[in-house]
């Protein structure tokens, strides 16, 4: 069995829309800079209201990737 190595690492995404899509977002723009994500996780939910009204949802994910050492030696 091949073993592997995996990093976590925590992100925040923001939407006007949802939370759903908050996350969606955190995870769409690490997929540009990282190879091989394998899971994310919603860690906390908040949003940011002004006025009265929710302007911004807000996602944290942790997101983990396949880790290549090789890669960065």
């Amino acid at each position: 069995m091949n073993e592997h190595m995996y990093k976590v690492i925590e992100l925040v995404g923001t939407s006007s829309e949802s939370w759903e899509r908050a996350a969606a977002s955190a995870v769409e723009s690490a997929a540009k800079h990282l190879k091989d994500l394998r899971i994310g996780e919603v860690t906390e939910l908040d949003m940011q209201i002004s006025e009265g009204k929710v302007i911004a949802y807000r996602a944290k994910v942790k997101v983990s990737f396949k880790y290549h050492p090789e890669a960065h030696e």
